[in-house]
C-alpha cells in the first residue's frame, strides 16, 4: 500500500465510528457495489436464534444451496448428456462427414473437441458450479459484462421457441402412426400430386418432369401446408397449432419443479433414443446394401482436409452440438453440489455426445444404403439430392441429405427416415418407436433451454424478493411457457417452415460465437486465469494443468476469432434450398443475431454513462462481494484465500476454531472481528444466511477497504474525489486552497455519506442471500450507489462548497 494511501485511510480511521466487540455487521448491497453498513451485534444475534429455532427437520436436510439441486448425480449426468445429444447429431454430422471427406472428417473434428469443444464445455461446467447461479446473476463476477448473461439467455429463447416447433411436429407424426395404414406410404391421398409422386415399392424410369416420393409430399402438402415463400405467409395449420399447445403443455409439466423435475424427466431423454438408435442400427444392418452405406460414410478422402470448409465445419460443429455459450450448461450445472467433480463430468458428457454423433452416423448411412439397393442406384446418389430428376439413370436422385439436412436440417427425420421406415416389416411399429425416440431427443434438449431462461429470470427477480413460494414459481413458468406458445404461432403458419429454418441459422451463427469469445476474455484475463483455476481447484481439489491454461487464454479465443471473421467474410444469404429469402427477411435475420451482440455493447455503455465514464470501469469489472460459493463453509475457504493473497493475512473470524492467532489483525483491530467459532456454536440448524454472513463480513470489509479484489465503495469514492478536485480547478478554485486538506476533506465526506447511506437500510446481510421462506432474497431495490455518487457529484461540485 502507498504512502499516500496510508495517510488517507489513517484520516478516515478518525472519523470512522468504532464497532463494538462481537458486533456482526449489518447492511445491505446493491446490484454493483457492496459495503456492510454497521448495525446492531444483539439484533442479529437473535435473528440468528430465532432463524435455527424455526429451522424443521426437513429444511435441514435439504441441500444447503437454496436455490434447490439435483435428486442424484445420475440425473444431472443424463439431463447433460440429453441436452447436448439433440436432433443435430441425428441429421447434421452424418451430412457432414458426407460433405467433408467420410472418415477423414474425424480428424478435424477430434482436433476442434480437443482445442476447443472440451475446454468451454469445462469452462461452463465449473463456471456455474463455482457461483451456484444462473447465466445473469453469475456475471456479478464482473459487472460490467452482465450483457453477455443477458445475451446467453436470450440465444436460449431463441432456440427453445423454434425447437418446440419441430417437436409438435414429431408429436404429430407420432400420433398419426397410430394407423394401419402409414399415410405416407401411398400416393392415392388428396395431397399427393398424381403426375409427380412415386409410390415407394414402384420403380420405373421417368421421362417427364420431376418426380417426389409420397412422403416429401406428405410432409410438404399436409403436415406444412407449405406454401411458396415468405410472400405467402398465410395462417397457422390447425392440427400443427394443437401439437404445439400439447409441446409447451408437457414442457410446462416436466419443469414443473425445475430441476429435480428435469432430473425425473431425463431418465427417459436421455436413455431411450440410445435404445431406439441401437435397434435402428440392428435391424438396417440386416437389409441388403447397409453394408455399402456404411462403407461410403467411413471411407476417408483425405484431400478434403486441404479445404478451410472442413475445419470450420468441425470447429461449428463441435460448438454447438455440445450446446456451449448459450447458458444452459451453466444453469444446469449450477445446481451441483460445490465439490462435485466437475472436470470428469465434462470430459464424460463432451465424449458421449461426439461418439453418439458417430454412432448416429451408422444408423444414418446405413438406412440409405439399404435404400440405396431398394431403389437401385448408387448411395450417392440418394445422397445428393432431395428430388428424383428425370435422367438416363434409374431414378438417379432421391430423398437426400445435402438439400434436407444441409438447408432444411429436419426434413431428414421427416421425409427420408419415414420413407425408409416404409419400407421395413410391421412399419407402424417402426414408425412409433423412431418417433417417440425422435420427441424424446428435442425434449431433452429442449427443457435446460427453457430452464436455462427460466432460472435465469428467476435468480435476478429473487433478488428483490419475488418468487420465493413455489406456487408463484410455477405460476411464472406457466405464464412465461404461454407467452412462448402465442410468440411460436407464425411457426405453424404456411410459411412457418421458413421462418424455423430462418432463425435456425441465424442462431448457428456469430452471436454464439461473440458470447464464447466474451466468455473466455473476461474469466481468463477480467477476472483471471490464476483465480479462476484456484476457484477449480476449491472444488475438485486439483488444479488445472496447463493444457487448460493455454486453452482458455490462447487457442480457444483465437479459434473462435478465426471461425468469426471466416463466417463473417464468407457470409452469404440466407435461404432454404433454390428459395433465397426476400430482402426485408435478411434484414430481419440480421436484427435478430444482433439482439444478444446489442446487449452486451449496451451493457457496457450503459454502465460507461451511469456509473462515471472510464476512470469507475475497472472498479465495475471486479466482482461483487457476493461472488463466490453460496455455501458458508466454502466461502470462507474461498475467503481466506482471497484475503491471504491480497491482504497478507486471514481475518480472525475466517480462522476455524483451534487455529492460532497469528498474523495481523484487520483494519479495524482484532476487538471487530467475530470468530467463526461463535456461529459455528450455533449449530447446523442456523440459517445458511446468517451462517454466511457472520463468517465473512469483516473480511469483506477488510477486502472492501483494500479494494483489490472486490469492488470497493472506498476506491470509487476516492476517485470521485480526484475527479471533483480536477472539475473545481477548471472552475477557477485556487490550487492553493485545494493542495494540503480539500481532497481528503472530499473523500472522507463521501465515505461518511456512503455509510450513512448503508446505515439507513432496513435489510441486512452480507450477501443477495438470506433465508427467508427457503429462498434468496436481496438487496433493496433503492438501494443504488450509482445514485448516491451523483448526489456526491452535485454537492462537490457545486459553487458554494466550503473549501476551508
Amino acid at each position: 500500500m502507498t504512502e499516500r494511501k496510508v495517510k488517507i485511510r489513517e484520516k478516515i480511521s478518525q472519523t470512522e465510528p468504532k464497532l463494538p466487540d462481537a458486533v456482526i455487521p449489518e447492511g445491505n448491497y446493491d446490484d454493483d457495489l457492496d459495503l456492510p453498513a454497521h448495525g446492531n451485534g444483539e439484533a442479529t444475534a437473535t435473528k440468528m436464534k430465532n432463524d435455527s429455532e424455526d429451522v424443521d427437520v426437513e429444511t435441514a436436510n435439504q441441500n444447503p444451496n437454496e436455490r434447490g439441486g439435483w435428486g442424484l448425480k445420475i440425473e444431472f449426468i443424463l439431463s447433460c448428456v440429453a441436452f447436448a445429444v439433440g436432433l443435430g447429431n441425428v441429421w447434421r454430422f452424418p451430412y457432414l462427414c458426407f460433405k467433408n471427406g467420410g472418415g477423414a472428417f474425424l480428424i478435424p473434428y477430434v482436433i476442434m473437441l480437443i482445442c476447443l469443444g472440451l475446454p468451454i464445455f469445462f469452462l461452463e461446467f465449473a463456471f456455474g458450479q463455482f457461483a451456484s447461479l444462473g447465466p445473469i446473476s453469475i456475471w456479478s463476477i464482473s459487472p460490467l459484462f452482465k450483457g453477455v448473461g443477458y445475451a446467453m439467455t436470450t440465444v436460449s429463447w431463441y432456440i427453445s421457441l423454434y425447437y418446440n416447433v419441430i417437436i409438435a411436429t414429431g408429436f404429430f407424426y407420432l400420433f398419426a402412426s397410430f394407423n394401419s395404414h402409414l399415410p405416407w406410404s401411398s400416393c392415392d391421398n388428396w395431397w399427393n400430386n398424381e403426375t409427380t409422386c412415386v409410390p415407394i415399392g414402384q420403380s420405373k424410369n421417368q421421362s417427364i418432369g420431376n418426380t417426389t416420393s409420397p412422403a416429401v409430399e406428405y410432409y410438404n402438402n399436409y403436415v406444412l401446408q407449405k406454401s411458396s415463400g415468405f410472400e405467402d405467409f398465410g395462417t397457422p395449420v390447425w392440427h400443427l397449432t394443437l401439437c404445439l399447445l400439447f409441446s409447451w403443455i408437457v414442457v410446462v409439466l416436466s419443469l414443473i419443479k425445475g430441476v429435480q423435475s428435469l432430473g425425473k424427466v431425463s431418465y427417459f431423454t436421455a436413455i431411450f433414443p440410445y435404445i431406439m438408435l441401437t435397434i435402428l442400427l440392428i435391424r438396417a444392418a440386416t437389409l441388403e446394401g447397409s453394408l455399402e452405406g456404411v462403407k461410403y460414410y467411413i471411407t476417408p478422402d483425405f484431400s478434403r482436409l486441404k479445404d478451410p470448409t472442413a475445419w470450420t465445419d468441425a470447429a461449428t460443429q463441435i460448438i454447438f452440438s455440445l450446446s456451449c455459450c448459450n447458458g444452459g450448461l451453466i444453469a444446469m450445472s449450477s445446481y451441483n453440489k460445490f465439490k462435485n467433480n466437475c472436470y470428469r463430468d465434462a470430459v464424460l458428457v463432451a465424449t458421449i455426445n461426439c461418439l453418439t454423433s458417430v454412432f448416429a452416423g451408422f444408423v444414418v448411412f446405413s438406412t440409405l444404403g439399404f435404400m440405396a439397393n431398394a431403389k437401385g442406384v448408387p448411395v450417392a446418389n440418394v445422397v445428393e439430392s432431395g428430388k428424383w430428376q428425370s435422367d438416363i439413370t434409374y431414378l438417379s436422385e432421391i430423398c437426400a441429405i445435402r438439400p434436407l439436412v444441409g438447408n432444411q436440417g429436419p426434413g431428414l427425420v421427416f421425409m427420408v427416415y419415414p420413407e425408409a421406415l416404409n419400407q421395413m416389416p410391421v412399419p407402424v411399429l417402426w414408425s412409433i418407436l423412431f418417433f417417440i425416440m425422435l420427441v424424446s431427443l428435442g425434449l431433452g434438449s429442449e427443457l435446460p433451454y427453457v430452464e436455462t431462461v427460466l432460472s435465469g429470470f428467476q435468480d435476478e427477480l429473487r433478488r428483490y424478493n419475488l418468487l420465493t413460494t413455489w406456487k408463484s414459481q410455477f405460476l411464472f413458468r406457466a405464464i412465461l411457457c404461454s407467452i412462448n406458445f402465442l410468440i411460436t404461432l407464425p411457426m405453424v403458419c404456411n410459411a412457418g417452415v421458413y421462418l424455423v429454418n430462418l432463425i435456425d441459422n441465424v442462431m448457428s451463427g456469430y452471436p454464439v460465437l461473440i458470447i464464447c469469445l466474451m466468455e473466455l476474455i473476461v474469466i481468463s484475463y477480467v477476472y483471471g486465469i490464476k483465480q479462476f483455476m484456484r476457484d477449480v481447484k476449491l472444488m475438485i481439489d486439483s488444479k488445472p494443468n496447463w493444457y487448460w491454461r493455454i486453452c482458455w487464454m490462447g487457442v480457444s479465443p483465437l479459434m473462435v476469432l478465426a471461425l468469426l471473421i471466416f463466417m463473417i467474410v464468407g457470409g452469404k444469404p440466407y435461404s432454404m434450398g433454390d428459395y433465397v429469402f426476400p430482402n426485408g427477411i435478411q434484414v430481419m435475420a440480421q436484427l435478430i443475431a444482433i439482439v444478444p451482440v446489442l446487449m452486451i455493447v449496451g451493457f457496457f455503455a450503459y454502465k460507461y454513462c451511469r456509473d462515471g465514464g472510464w476512470i469507475l470501469l475497472r472498479e465495475f469489472s471486479k466482482p461483487v462481494t457476493d461472488w463466490g460459493p453460496a455455501e458458508d463453509e466454502h466461502r470462507t475457504e474461498f475467503l481466506q484465500g482471497i484475503c491471504e493473497r491480497t491482504l497478507g493475512y486471514v481475518p480472525s473470524d475466517l480462522r476455524a476454531p483451534g487455529e492460532g492467532d497469528g498474523g495481523e489483525e484487520g483494519v479495524d483491530g482484532g476487538g471487530n472481528h467475530l470468530n467463526v467459532s461463535q456461529v459455528w456454536s450455533t449449530g447446523a440448524g442456523g440459517s445458511t444466511a446468517a451462517l454466511r454472513n457472520a463468517a465473512s463480513c469483516q473480511a469483506l470489509h477488510s477486502l472492501l477497504n483494500e479494494g483489490e479484489f472486490y469492488q470497493s465503495k472506498l476506491s470509487i469514492a476516492e476517485k470521485m474525489a480526484e475527479l471533483h478536485t480536477k472539475d473545481l480547478v477548471k472552475q477557477g478554485v485556487p490550487i492553493e486552497l485545494l493542495a494540503s486538506t480539500d481532497r481528503l476533506k472530499l473523500l472522507t465526506n463521501s465515505v461518511e455519506e456512503l455509510r450513512e447511506h448503508g446505515e439507513q437500510d432496513e435489510e441486512s446481510g452480507c450477501s443477495d442471500h438470506d433465508d427467508k421462506d427457503g429462498e434468496m432474497i436481496g438487496e433493496r431495490k433503492s438501494s443504488k450507489v450509482s445514485h448516491l455518487l451523483r448526489r456526491i457529484h452535485r454537492k462537490t461540485s457545486s459553487s458554494d462548497i466550503n473549501l476551508q
